[in-house]
């Protein structure tokens, strides 16, 4: 009686999970898949796995279908002699040899095709794109235009990316699911991949190879945007920041709607020609940069001024790790010079606005573990740091760099 109710168990736990992961089948929300490739690229590994999981499946059925014949048709019976032992089939043990040699040659050739058109220098006129991957952030460089950003790719639909992969520090893996398939960044060494995106759109990006403590936290998002708007961002990235005006940016309680996870469905329409812009507030859910603050670090409820976070920053330890053209040059953390129109911070945790960029200075590794960038808040383990009023007009001022 426990045995079978045992079983039973058993088996309602079984018809339970299969559901569940029917129902979960069943979604239309798969902005990270890899199942509807958006580029050449993808279609190209896409088409790879469904022949391997075709001849797969055959075999399986194949297989299966003879081990449950061998069952049953040779199970023990009652009054029945022992079996006969015998030495060997050799028809049989040669059919089972060649078999698999037939079924990996038939899967070689599509897999070796795909490994080389996949391998191939990319088109000549292809947009190069540097990424450099840092712990735990992303770098990327345009060297046909002289433009430098930090954790927003943008790219222009139709033309051929091709992104030359290095690592600053250890070893990371650039992959955007709808995109392309992943690569690695690898020490002393440069990796190429590239694809041509066929959409506009927005398209989460990773890191997906174990680089450290916040290896999980180092992300980065991918806009596909018409050519016109391409080289209006472009223009743009070349040009120097905006000048920092007075305009107030609230942090604490008069920032509380900053706080909440955004409920947009879909980015603001872009007209042709038009410079591409994005708020983290209209961005699509799925890439939205909405993460917790840890409870333990508040800021006051204050409106910072940015003409005054512009004096501060001249003065600040920031000015020896961040470039903003023609203000500082430094060369360890990301490029701020249009920081200001960015959607998030932290390689994509938090919303880029005054409340999360005012805690990001404030104490960034309570934020994002690992963080390199120290702690700038004025507490007793910095006695010397910046109160809540300095942290809010530098960040006025950052969100003024537009």
């Amino acid at each position: 009686m426990t045995s079978h109710y045992r079983t039973r168990r058993l088996a309602i736990a079984a018809l339970t999970a299969v559901i569940v992961a029917g129902l979960a089948a069943c979604s239309t929300t798969v902005p990270n898949t890899t199942l509807e490739p958006r580029t050449e690229f993808g279609r190209a590994i896409d088409q790879l796995w469904d022949n391997l999981l075709f001849w797969g499946t055959i075999v399986f059925v194949l297989v299966e279908t003879f081990l449950i014949y061998v069952i049953l048709r040779f199970r023990r019976r009652e009054g029945q002699p022992a079996p006969r032992h015998v030495h060997g089939n050799t028809t049989l043990e040669i059919a089972w040899t060649l078999a698999p040699a037939v079924i990996l040659a038939i899967i070689a050739v599509p897999t070796v095709k795909t490994i080389f058109d996949t391998q191939r220098p990319a088109p000549a006129n292809a947009l190069t794109v540097e990424v450099i991957g840092h712990q735990w952030w992303w770098e990327f460089r345009y060297p046909e235009y002289g433009v430098v950003t930090a954790n927003e790719l943008y790219l222009p639909v139709g033309r051929t990316a091709n992104f030359a992969l290095q690592t600053q520090d250890v070893l990371h893996s650039f992959w955007v699911p709808q995109l392309g398939g992943k690569r690695d960044l690898i020490t002393n060494r440069t990796n190429h991949i590239w694809f041509t995106p066929e959409s506009t759109a927005v398209w989460n990006g990773v890191c997906v190879e174990y680089c450290g403590t916040s290896h999980a936290n180092m992300r980065f998002k991918t806009f596909v945007v018409t050519a016109e708007q391409f080289e209006a961002w472009v223009n743009h990235q070349k040009s120097g920041p905006a000048t920092a005006s007075s305009a107030p940016a609230a942090t604490g309680a008069q920032a509380d709607t900053a706080a909440a996870p955004p409920t947009a469905q879909t980015p603001p329409a872009q007209t042709s020609g038009q410079l591409p812009t994005y708020a983290a507030d209209r961005l699509p859910l799925y890439a939205a940069s909405y993460n917790p603050v840890p409870e333990a670090l508040t800021i006051g409820n204050v409106v910072g001024d940015a003409a005054r976070g512009a004096q501060i920053y001249r003065t600040a330890p920031c000015i020896a790790c961040h470039v903003i053209q023609g203000v500082s040059a430094g060369i360890v953390g990301p490029n701020l010079t249009h920081i200001g129109s960015r959607t998030s911070l932290g390689a994509g945790l938090f919303p880029n606005d005054a409340r999360h960029l005012a805690l990001w200075i404030k104490n960034s590794p309570a934020m994002k573990p690992g963080s390199k960038m120290p702690a700038f808040g004025k507490s007793a383990a910095v006695p010397a740091g910046y109160d809540d009023q300095q942290l809010a007009d530098l960040a006025a001022y950052l969100l003024s760099l537009k």
